[in-house]
């Protein structure tokens, strides 16, 4: 059914920041969509986040500069933000409400849909399943994402988290047949022009950007923008994911600018602050950000998301962390010291956790024998640094032969399996592993089954003495 635009002209009553203060004085409904025209005729979208019988507040989704009390009319669509979106998009790069800003055509619209998203019956969702091999042994060995999860990245400032947002984005990939079907969504959130202009330049230079679509919102951007940005990108792997049955990865970054967009604007609402000046609502916020990966059943497709946040001075209960890991099935979390000792990516393994790695890793999806490697090699690196601690307190000279081995163990662990020059296959992640084992005494592998120890321990072992 089509229904009328309505304008009012007169009816702002003052502006603050990117919002304008109305009087209602026509009927429109909350979150629907809006355009701001100045004097000169320009147009600035909109949406309505506020009304009662008498007033509404309408956020702009651009600059707020050069419109007047008495010269600016809006226009009222009666319905939410919706996003027009075809198969197409595949290789654009946009702004961060989904227009093109890489002097490429308009977008040929298949489908309109709206911005917030479908609503899943909790019933209908699949639980996530199969492995997606991500470059880094860290991440696909020791805590593996699965297709339908949202497994956030916890970082801190100054750590390289925007290259391994790009080197994931670039390099990420199924196993088996399906590889033909994934692509990637890539979402930077309040970015500067450098990093911004890095993430294309990397996506055009390594031909990934043909399998991927890029919103780009930039720190000059306004506030409210940002807080759009994520739901266009998800709107868009909604339609790949489930209309066009893709297997789409949605890798966000810097969701903490997203969280910091939405203190600002709820300030300018003036609503009661929460927990550090955040709104009480953000937990509830997050989620339906975050909710929106997943499987469905009778879809081909699905949608795993990877967040990246920065901690505020490093504080994983922050609230932005810890909401997210709340909502979220697990954590990457990047250490500092590490990257002060040019360990790249410097991830802190034992913090860091998949709940769902046992549902897409093992027999039938990896290797049969991968569960019982990410296990020991977790085990043997968390003896490892508890012995790193004695060894500091009473110095290598009181530990014994077993807890040296430990103590180098742990060494090299860092060294030679979390640090890495280039991509791994989660084959050659496995083989690195194996190695890093034979060098401890294979009484203290208990993890591992006897047949395991005489396959990838005792012949290896073999194998390396005939060699010599």
């Amino acid at each position: 059914m089509l229904q009328a635009d309505l304008s009012s002209s007169g009816s702002i009553t003052r502006i603050e920041g990117p919002l304008l203060f109305l009087k209602r004085n026509v009927n429109v409904g909350l979150n629907d969509s809006v355009v701001v025209i100045d004097e000169q005729q320009r147009n600035r979208p909109g949406r309505i986040t506020a009304l009662d019988d008498e007033s509404m507040i309408v956020e702009v989704l651009e600059t707020t500069s050069g419109l007047s009390l008495s010269n600016t009319r809006v226009r009222f669509h009666g319905e939410a933000l919706h996003f027009g979106i075809g198969p197409d998009i595949l290789g654009r790069v946009l702004d961060g409400v989904g227009r093109p800003i890489d002097h490429g055509p308009p977008i040929s619209s298949k489908k309109r849909l709206r911005i917030d998203g479908m609503s899943i019956n909790p019933v209908a969702r699949e639980t996530p399943r199969d492995f997606i091999e991500t470059g880094f042994s860290s991440i696909d060995l020791m805590n593996s994402l699965v297709r339908g999860q949202k497994l956030p990245i916890f970082s801190g400032g100054g750590l390289p988290h925007d290259r391994i947002a790009a080197e994931i984005a670039r390099s990420a990939k199924l196993l088996g047949g399906e590889a033909n079907d994934f692509v990637v969504i890539f979402v930077a959130i309040g970015v500067s022009y450098d990093t911004a202009d890095y993430f294309r330049n990397t996506m055009e230079e390594s031909g990934a950007l043909n399998h991927t679509v890029m919103f780009l919102n930039l720190a000059s951007d306004s506030s409210t923008q940002r807080l759009l940005t994520p739901r266009y990108a998800l709107t868009a792997a909604e339609y790949l994911a489930f209309e066009e049955n893709r297997h789409v990865l949605v890798v966000m970054t810097d969701m903490t600018n997203y969280c910091e967009a939405l203190r600002e604007v709820s300030a300018s609402h003036g609503e009661i602050p929460g927990r550090k000046g955040y709104p009480g609502y953000m937990y509830s916020d997050l989620a339906t950000i975050f909710e929106r990966a997943g499987c469905i059943k009778g879809c081909g497709g699905t949608l795993t998301q990877v967040p990246i946040l920065t901690m505020p001075s490093d504080d994983i209960t922050h609230p932005i962390p810890d909401l997210t890991g709340y909502i979220t099935e697990g954590q990457i979390v990047l250490d500092r010291e590490l990257h002060r000792h040019d360990i790249y990516p410097p991830v802190k393994v034992l913090p860091s956790l998949s709940r769902l790695m046992k549902d897409g890793t093992g027999e039938g999806f990896t290797d049969v024998d991968h569960p019982a490697l990410s296990n020991q090699l977790y085990a043997a690196y968390s003896r490892a640094i508890h012995v790193r601690v004695l060894a500091s307190v009473m110095g290598t000279e009181g530990l014994s032969e077993t807890d040296r081995l430990f103590l180098q163990f742990g060494e090299e662990f860092e060294r030679e399996f979390v640090q890495q020059g280039q991509r791994r296959s989660l084959e050659e992640s496995m083989t690195a592993g194996w190695e890093l084992l034979m060098k401890l005494p294979i009484s203290e592998l208990n993890r591992l089954s006897d047949m395991q120890i005489d396959t990838h321990i005792s012949d290896r072992e073999r194998q390396q003495r005939r060699g010599s």
